[in-house]
């Protein structure tokens, strides 16, 4: 078996980008802790948009899929699975809402991670054999524990590297992939990094997942050697992490002064470029109901600072001004 050592993590020399994205990511979890205190019930309206994408995002990257409606109303358990997807899209909802509200009780270990995937898989039919590596699994979980316990490896590295040496592993017969988001999510709230609560780290995973692939493949060429390189990787996650971070200070831009609706939506669409459609702007403006940025959109058109295209659900908006 691999031998794992992430006490060797600290031995390395990390480039001037690694460590740009490490103090940029700690500047930015300051600037959230104070945008919370002052706005809090507006953001917490991202955190159920935010859940939606998260498991939309997540499946379809594997390929699981359902329609838009229906991956609102499975997250907000408004309905029932009907199919294959929507059991496993369920499942992944699950395990989300665990994670958000018990991430300070649910150590790094072989057991709990087993439990996460089997609530995961609770749905279906015909349960997966656990583990196929049971040993390897168990030993990053010590290894990431012991190195974060003792403070010997800052978080923001240990993360993508356990990350990174889990997908390696492939310790399920499915699910690794999903498992491996979930994970992420949990291992940056136990740091002390909320954004993934706000802002679908998974949506901006899927927006260019050939780069998360790409960056995986690098890191993992002669992983089994043990001579692999995870810096592509560690710069990719936290390349991640950081534009989420970014995501959450425009939309606290938008709702930090009370403005009228018109106005919150013109905000907005000043920061969208190309075509956008109403969900876009409703996820700048989360404390507005849905009629109300219809309304507002439809008065920026006639106004003339939006182009409409599209009918029904393919409606989408140009900014002209």
């Amino acid at each position: 078996m691999r031998e794992f050592n992430y006490s060797k993590i600290r031995e390395q020399k990390w480039d001037s980008d690694i460590l740009g994205y490490i103090a940029a990511i700690y500047k930015e979890a300051g600037k959230q802790e104070q945008y919370l205190k002052q706005r809090p019930k507006e953001l917490e309206k991202l955190v159920e948009i935010a859940k939606v994408q998260s498991t939309e995002a997540s499946n379809a990257i594997e390929g699981i899929v359902t329609t838009n409606t229906r991956i609102k109303q499975l997250v907000e358990k408004k309905t029932t699975p009907r199919n294959r997807d929507e059991l496993e899209i369920a499942g992944y909802r699950d395990v989300l809402n665990v994670i958000h509200e018990n991430f300070d009780t649910i150590p790094i270990s072989r057991n709990y991670i087993l439990q996460l995937h089997k609530i995961m898989y609770s749905y279906m039919n015909n349960p997966l054999a656990p583990f196929e590596t049971p040993e390897a699994l168990d030993r990053i979980c010590e290894e990431y524990n012991r190195v974060i316990g003792n403070m010997e490896v800052e978080p923001l590295i240990a993360i993508p590297v356990f990350i990174h040496d889990f997908l390696c592993i492939h310790p399920f017969n499915d699910g690794n992939g999903r498992m491996s988001r979930l994970l992420t999510t949990l291992l940056l709230y136990r740091n002390g990094f909320y954004v993934g609560k706000y802002i679908s780290l998974e949506a901006k995973i899927a927006q260019a997942k050939d780069l998360y692939y790409g960056a995986l493949s690098q890191s993992q060429d002669g992983w089994h050697e043990g001579c692999e390189d995870t810096i592509p990787f560690i710069k990719y996650l936290l390349s991640i992490i950081l534009a989420a971070y970014k995501d959450f200070e425009d939309r606290f831009s938008i709702v930090e002064t009370k403005l009228p609706a018109i106005d919150m939506v013109r905000k907005a669409t000043q920061n969208k470029i190309g075509r956008f459609n109403k969900q876009d702007i409703r996820e700048l403006c989360p404390s507005l109901s849905i009629s109300s940025i219809e309304s507002s959109l439809r008065k920026l058109v006639k106004s003339g600072e939006l182009r409409r295209e599209g009918t029904g659900r393919a409606t989408c908006y140009i900014r002209l001004k």
